[in-house]
Parts: C-alpha cells; structure tokens; sequence
C-alpha cells in the first residue's frame, strides 16, 4: 500500500469520522446558536437603543462587532475540529499493523533517496524499522544502495529523517501529515462544513 494509498484511506477514515463529528458539532453548534441567537438579539436590543442615541453609524458598528464575534467562535469551533481528525489520522499512522508500517516506511525511503549512501535516523522508541527493513530498501536500491541505521535517535514520533552530509530529509509523520494537512485542508473543510 503505497503513501498515497494510506493518506487516501485515512482521508476516507477522517470523512466518516468526520460526519460522526459533524452531527455532534451540529448539536454542540446547535445550542451554541442558541446561546448566540440570544446574544444576539440582546445585542440588536441594545443596538437599537444605541442607534436611536447615535444614529445609523454606530448601529452598524455594533452589528458589525457582533457578526464578527460569532465568526470567530464559528471559526475557532472548525479548527477544533479539523485538529481532531488530523490527530485521529497520526494516531492512525502511528497504528498500523508492523507490516503495513514497514511497507510504507520502505517505500516512504525508496521515494526520499537521493545518494543512496544516507543515514537513516528514526525515533527513540522506534523498533519498526530496523537493519532489516534497510537492507530491504538497499536491495531494491541495487547498486546505489548503501544506507545504513543510524546510532543517532531522535524524537520524531513515526517516520525517518534521511540525512547525508548536511543534508536532512524529514520523512516523520508530523511531516508527512503537515504537507497533507496543507494540501487538503480546505477540501475537508468544504466537506465537513457544506450547509
């Protein structure tokens, strides 16, 4: 299964996640409108008295002030949301049955490679990717294939991070997801949000 493949299948995963998440957001959002709906007449109340006093400018001013208050709750809500479900598909990632873990991981590698004599530096607790798995990816390298495991362990979570001289090549899963998350955060929020 390649990158792609999982990142597609856990965008499927995060959808239906997200229609759970999306009818329990409805009726958070529910009472939340509620709770606004009520603010906001009480603002319209005073903007009324306000507007008789000052006229239509600051009546405008205030409804303004309002709207953008119960925007940004709207919009603070939404990324709470999207946080989750990016979580839910790290922890996901981070899950996968060692085999398919592997996989990914080698062809994660074979994609990454540019010399082919890089260390590959991976997590303090990782056990996943290990000699083995790098003699895999060396064979399919041929004769370009001389990377190695390095000693050096760093706190990266899952994935690897190739490096060779000075150059680093961050393939951890933050990444992979921060890229993804970038890629395709405003088609989810199209998705989960459509009216």
């Amino acid at each position: 299964m390649g990158a792609e493949e999982v990142v597609g299948k856990i965008l499927a995963d995060a959808k239906a996640a997200a229609e759970k998440l999306r009818n329990e957001a409805a009726e958070k959002a529910a009472g939340e409108q509620a709770k606004l709906d009520e603010q906001l007449a009480e603002y319209r109340k005073q903007t009324e008295v306000l507007a008789k006093k000052a006229g239509k400018e600051k009546k405008a001013h205030l409804l303004a002030s309002a709207r953008m208050e119960i925007s940004k709750k709207y919009l603070a809500e939404k990324r709470r949301i999207l946080d989750g479900i990016f979580a839910k598909a790290r922890t996901q990632l981070q899950n996968l049955p060692d085999e398919a873990y592997r996989t990914l991981m080698a062809k994660l590698m074979l994609e990454a490679v540019e010399g082919g004599e890089e260390e590959v530096i991976v997590d303090i607790g990782e056990k996943r990717i290990d000699a083995a798995l790098i003699e895999q990816v060396n064979s399919k390298l041929g004769d370009k294939g001389k990377l190695k495991l390095s000693k050096e362990r760093a706190e990266i979570g899952a994935g690897f991070i190739l490096r060779s001289d000075r150059i680093k090549t961050n393939v951890s899963m933050d990444i992979l997801l921060s890229q993804t998350r970038k890629d395709s955060e405003i088609e989810l929020a199209k998705d989960l949000f459509a009216k």
